[in-house]
């Protein structure tokens, strides 16, 4: 029988096995034998490719980000870029949701994701920011998209005061307002881009006095 053209294994085949097990199963889906499972074959041939756990995780945070659009960070005004950024972050992660704890536990050098980072600290000390800003800055846009990526995985709605009407009007009345809104997505979006709206706003560093 002639050998195939092709590897059966690659470095790329195994971090997308892992991704999928993670979308279906959440971090228990991130070992090395499940993944091997998947494909077929046996532990020991994936340690060919990926040296160690902690490589792959690296690998399937590399498959996330790719969706990532920094770009805009270089190539438009500052305000503009951080919105369509933060924008694409959430919809990478979106389609993702369960790699957020996998990923939030151990930190990261992946190429990919540290040339993101370069863009927004070049576009960051552009408008003034420096470098000793840079960190927090991002920390919080980070925070914010995740957070709402992590809002959309619940329930639609948090909260029911009905019954409480009397107790808490105003808020019962809000609360009426989302009949009219898609059920599906009723708060979140609406929220995300509120609260990057009022992020942004804030975004440039103050003059010193």
């Amino acid at each position: 029988m002639p050998r195939p053209t092709q590897p059966k294994l690659s470095r790329d085949a195994i971090a997308r096995a892992a991704l999928a097990l993670i979308d279906r199963d959440g971090s228990q889906g991130a070992s090395i034998r499940r993944v091997a499972d998947r494909l077929k074959v046996h532990p020991t041939s994936l340690y060919n490719h990926v040296p160690n756990l902690a490589a792959l995780v690296e690998d399937v945070r590399a498959l996330v980000s790719a969706r990532i659009d920094s770009s805009y960070l270089r190539e438009r005004e500052w305000e503009e870029g951080l919105l369509l950024w933060a924008r694409s972050y959430r919809d990478a992660f979106r389609r993702h949701p369960k790699t957020i704890p996998l990923l939030m536990s151990q930190s990261s050098s992946a190429p990919l994701l540290m040339s993101q980072y370069e863009d927004f600290a070049i576009a960051a000390e552009r408008v003034g920011w420096s470098s000793d800003d840079i960190l927090p800055l991002l920390t919080a846009f980070e925070s914010f998209i995740i957070g709402s990526v992590l809002d959309m995985t619940g329930p639609s709605v948090m909260f029911d005061p009905s019954g409480q009407e009397q107790d808490v009007p105003r808020f019962a009345a809000a609360y009426a307002t989302l009949s009219s809104h898609d059920p599906a997505d009723p708060v979140a979006t609406r929220a995300f881009e509120l609260g990057l709206s009022l992020l942004i706003a804030g975004a440039r560093p103050r003059p010193s006095v």
